[in-house]
C-alpha cells in the first residue's frame, strides 16, 4: 500500500472538511447550511475508499445524518485513517520479528583480531584478505605443514581418507563410520576450500572489489566458521 499517497489524499480531504464544518458552525440557520461542493464530494469518495482500506467499515459513516454530524463523522474517520497511514511503515517495522545480529567482535579471534584495524579504516577488502591469511597460517601451524596452504591444504586436511605420511588430517569428534560424520567432514572440506577460492583469491587478485560492507562482513563470518572448525578438530597422523 502506498501510504504517502494515502496521507496526501486524506490531508486534502481533511482540510476541505474542516472548512465545511467551520462554514456550518458560522451559520445560525440550520436550513441554510452550505451544500457540499462537487469537489468536496469527490474527495470524500476517495477518502472513504482509503479509510476502508486501513480499517474495514471505517469510511462507512452515515451519509444521511444532518450536515454537521455527517462532516464531523467524516472528520473522525479521516483522522483515524491518517494516524494509521502516517505510522504504517514505523508500525510495520516495530511489529516485525526482531532479526538476530552478529557482532563483528564476536567472530573468531583469528578472523576479527587481524581484521579489526583495517575494518576501522574502511579497508574491508584488506580486512577480509588479512583474516583469510591468518586462518591459513593457523591451519598450517596446527598441521605443521608449510609446503602447501589454503585451498589445497583444506582439501587434504578435512578429507575423510585416513591420514598418510606427511599428510595429517583434521577430525571432528564422532563416529567415523556414520554418514553424519562423513557429511560433516566433506562439508568442512569443500566449504573451507571454497572460502579460499571464492573469497580470498578475489580479495587478493582484484585491485578493487565491489563488496558492500554487509557482504564483506559475511565473508569474514565465513572464515570465522572455518577457523572454529580448524580449532575444534583434532589432528590425526599416520601410524
Amino acid at each position: 500500500m502506498d501510504h504517502s499517497f494515502a496521507v496526501r489524499k486524506l490531508n486534502m480531504f481533511l482540510a476541505e472538511v474542516n472548512r465545511q464544518i467551520e462554514a456550518i458552525d458560522e451559520n445560525p440557520n440550520a436550513w441554510a447550511f452550505p451544500h457540499a461542493s462537487d469537489h468536496l464530494l469527490l474527495l470524500e469518495a476517495e477518502a472513504r475508499m482509503i479509510e476502508n482500506a486501513y480499517k474495514p467499515d471505517l469510511g462507512d459513516y452515515d451519509l444521511l445524518a444532518n450536515e454537521r454530524d455527517r462532516w464531523a463523522n467524516a472528520r473522525r474517520a479521516t483522522i483515524q485513517a491518517l494516524a494509521q497511514a502516517r505510522s504504517a511503515d514505523e508500525m510495520a517495522a516495530f511489529l516485525r520479528p526482531a532479526s538476530p545480529s552478529i557482532a563483528a567482535s564476536a567472530l573468531h579471534p583469528w578472523v576479527w583480531d587481524p581484521a579489526a584495524p583495517l575494518w576501522a579504516a574502511q579497508a574491508h577488502q584488506d580486512a577480509v584478505l588479512t583474516a583469510a591469511r591468518t586462518v591459513n597460517r593457523r591451519l598450517q601451524q596446527k598441521l605443521a605443514r608449510h609446503d602447501i596452504g589454503e585451498m589445497d591444504l583444506c582439501m587434504q586436511s578435512f578429507d575423510p581418507k585416513p591420514p598418510a605420511p606427511g599428510k595429517p588430517r583434521l577430525r571432528f569428534d564422532g563416529d567415523p563410520d556414520t554418514p553424519t560424520w562423513r557429511a560433516r567432514q566433506e562439508g568442512a572440506k569443500y566449504l573451507s576450500a571454497g572460502a579460499f577460492l571464492g573469497i580470498r583469491n578475489l580479495a587478493a587478485h582484484e585491485e578493487t572489489v565491489t563488496w558492500t560492507e554487509q557482504e564483506a562482513l559475511e565473508y569474514l563470518g565465513t572464515f570465522s566458521v572455518v577457523a572454529r572448525w580448524i580449532e575444534e578438530c583434532s589432528v590425526k597422523t599416520a601410524p
